[in-house]
């Protein structure tokens, strides 16, 4: 076995362009796998962010519901409240308006006590324990107190 050189050339030169386009092969392949790699990635980030913004808009979502609820029902409680004093006006109207005509009431028979006791007063002279006394006078006590005689003395023997 002889070693030529022209033969070894050769195979170092085969070898050496085997090498340099399984190089260029293998850089390319990396290029794209890297590539599809970033794209992947990429899609895969624009999925999270979509997904990120979806759950942000329910977040919102739910929080314009939560508020309208909310407002809802202090609407409610508010109508609630109106109508609470509302309702203690009116009693509190009634029970001024009732409280009014007692004292009305009660102005009146004092009125009355008083016309009353000034009638037993102008009375008192005229009050005799014997029932066929011939002394008594007849008399009315108008309103205002005024005595008036409505029958006379010698009127009142007679009987």
């Amino acid at each position: 076995m002889q070693f030529d050189i022209n033969e070894a050339v050769k195979t170092l030169i085969e070898i050496g362009s085997a090498l340099g386009l399984g190089s260029f092969l293998t850089w390319r392949y990396q290029r794209r796998r890297a590539k599809a790699e970033a794209d992947s990635a990429e899609a895969n980030a624009a999925k999270d962010e979509a997904s990120a913004a979806k759950e942000l808009q329910d977040v919102y979502q739910q929080l314009i519901a939560d508020i309208k609820t909310d407002r809802d029902e202090q609407k409610s409680y508010i109508q609630e409240l109106k109508d609470d004093r509302r309702h203690l006006r009116e009693e509190r109207d009634s029970l001024t308006k009732r409280q009014d005509e007692l004292e009305e009431t009660v102005r009146s028979l004092q009125h009355d006590v008083a016309r009353n006791g000034r009638m037993v007063e102008f009375m008192r002279p005229f009050l005799c324990g014997r029932t066929k006394c011939q002394e008594r006078t007849s008399v009315t006590i108008s309103e205002d107190g005024e005595v008036k005689q409505t029958r006379k003395k010698s009127d009142t023997k007679t009987q």
